[in-house]
């Protein structure tokens, strides 16, 4: 399974319910990497995401705590275990976590590979993703050239999971 999500320099994604910042390069390559695939996303993520609907030619798989919350076009699972259940069903390298900090920490230990889009800026945040660059057995095995978008600057790393846990 993939992990994907844009971090800044101490590993934050997000402040208030909101990512930190849009940057054009990071949106095409999501786009790229899970158009035709299944993405995983806890609730509050889904909710982020514009006009709070599933995203577009994917399979949305929802992770919540409330038993009553349903969504069309999402398949709306209430524990890990049911959600790994269902994603059985799929090839391992067609699933993509997105998100939020909670359902990052939920599913890392069942995914081998993460598309990271490292920001080179500091922002205020109120969660994080695991910092892989201190999390046993993960490695960068690839890291684009530096991109900038106006000021910031940011590139694109693979980290891949070595099999020690």
């Amino acid at each position: 399974m993939n992990l994907i999500a844009a971090v800044d320099k101490n590993w934050a994604i997000g402040r208030r319910g909101q990512l930190l910042v849009s940057i054009p390069g990071d949106q095409q390559l999501f786009r790229q990497e899970t158009v035709g695939k299944v993405i995983v996303m806890g609730r509050k993520t889904l909710e982020s995401l514009p006009g709070g609907q599933p995203l577009a030619g994917r399979t949305n798989v929802v992770l919540t705590r409330d038993p009553g919350f349903q969504k069309k076009g999402c398949e709306i699972f209430h524990s890990l275990g049911e959600a790994l259940e269902y994603l059985k069903q799929f090839a391992s390298e067609d699933i993509y976590v997105i998100g939020g900090a909670e359902i990052y920490e939920q599913f890392l230990p069942y995914c081998d590979t993460a598309h990271i889009t490292w920001i080179d800026y500091e922002y205020e945040a109120d969660c994080w993703f695991p910092n892989l660059d201190r999390a046993p057995g993960w490695t960068v095995t690839a890291v684009s050239d530096e991109q900038t978008y106006f000021d910031l600057c940011y590139e694109f790393r693979r980290y891949e999971k070595n099999g020690i846990d």
